[in-house]
């Protein structure tokens, strides 16, 4: 450990940039007030995520992307937590912070696109290289009993509203579907030959496949995603706190089902 820490005393060697106060700004190696002069934040965002400079017809599809995810329903899991921030008084700060933690979810949130993204580059590179994706299917059901990224929990039997704007935002911008987009339609269509059940991708297979097709790593992608439910956040964190603290989905303790240990007799 004290070889470790020796090897890197000293000046901090960086590629994510540097301020020189009252001189300029380097963001990746570039001059951020010149290089970035008329860029969307997105653009910058991205750039310092993966170092590429993607086309704007692709910025208008991965922006419209987090549009189309952005539901303010104070039920949903992120946006509950900005919900009750507000409740309690907290800042937006807290607010925010929370929720994009809440996010990354294992069941719910970023952990279906974290999941479906490793998948989708493996079985790339496997049929690439000859393999069957109806064989990939079921080796990957036999190892996780469900395959993240299709079946969607709340309306397993129907396409996610999100795909069809999703794609019809590719066409308007110019962009034929990637490969990593047929794939996924590929593996949907496997799925059903495989498990005989009709298990529609979700949006978070989506959000990664085309991020992917863009030449962004699985990595990179899941950085992408970080900020997509902000905007949804912190209109539920706003309206909780126009009502009095504690209104916000308040519930007597009567109301509860509870079918768990019983009372217990403390004295």
């Amino acid at each position: 450990m004290s070889t470790l820490l020796e090897n890197h005393e000293g000046p901090l060697p960086t590629r994510a940039g540097q301020v020189f106060p009252g001189q300029r700004a380097v963001f990746g190696g570039l001059d951020l007030h010149q290089a970035f002069t008329h860029s969307d934040w997105l653009e910058v965002y991205l750039y310092g995520i993966s170092g590429k400079r993607l086309s704007q017809a692709q910025l208008n599809v991965l922006q419209s992307m987090w549009v189309y995810t952005s539901y303010p329903d104070a039920r949903l899991w992120c946006n509950r937590i900005g919900a009750l921030t507000g409740s309690t008084r907290g800042t937006g700060a807290q607010a925010l912070a929370a929720g994009i933690v809440a996010s990354e979810a294992g069941l719910y949130g970023f952990g279906p696109e974290t999941a479906i993204a490793d998948f989708l580059v493996r079985a790339m590179e496997a049929s690439r290289n000859g393999a069957d994706l109806d064989a990939l299917v079921r080796a990957e059901l036999a190892r996780h009993r469900h395959l993240m990224g299709f079946g969607r929990p709340v309306a397993a039997a129907f396409v996610d509203e999100r795909i069809p704007v999703t794609l019809a935002k590719l066409e308007h911008e110019g962009i034929a579907a990637g490969p990593y987009v047929k794939l996924a339609f590929d593996i949907e269509a496997a799925l059903a030959r495989v498990t005989g059940k009709r298990l529609p991708m979700t949006y978070a297979t989506m959000l990664v496949a085309v991020p992917l097709d863009f030449g962004l790593t699985a990595r990179q992608s899941y950085l992408y995603l970080l900020p997509s439910f902000v905007a949804g956040m912190l209109p539920c964190y706003v309206e909780a706190l126009e009502r009095p603290a504690g209104a916000t989905f308040a519930m007597r303790c009567e109301r509860i089902a509870y079918d768990g240990v019983a009372a217990r007799d403390w004295t």
